[in-house]
């Protein structure tokens, strides 16, 4: 039977890869901002793997708490910029940002 340590390795990795995946396959702002939410979730499991394997817990529930917040900006102005996206071009496709100006 497998270990939590290795469960949430394996999630994570599939979970980073997935976000990848998500980022590189398509060009909506959107589904995007998804691949890299997706992407630092794993990231955060890979904290919490690190965080019980040292025996630190509590320094790395510190970092996840950053990650965290990090995401939620991130998560924030790139769901603005494809709303502005979508109010000047009616798509939110990433080839209209090298047409913004300013």
């Amino acid at each position: 039977m497998l270990s939590v340590g290795y469960m949430l390795l394996t999630v994570g990795v599939l979970m980073v890869l997935a976000g990848c995946w998500c980022m590189i396959r398509t060009l909506h702002m959107l589904k995007i901002t998804i691949g890299i939410e997706v992407a630092m979730k794993g990231v955060t499991l890979f904290l919490v793997l690190a965080g019980r394997v040292s025996g630190q817990l509590a320094l790395s529930q510190t970092f996840i708490l950053t990650i965290i917040v990090i995401e939620v900006v991130v998560a924030v102005v790139g769901t603005g910029m494809a709303v502005g996206l979508f109010r000047k071009y009616g798509s939110m496709s990433v080839r209209n940002l090298s047409r913004l100006k300013g």
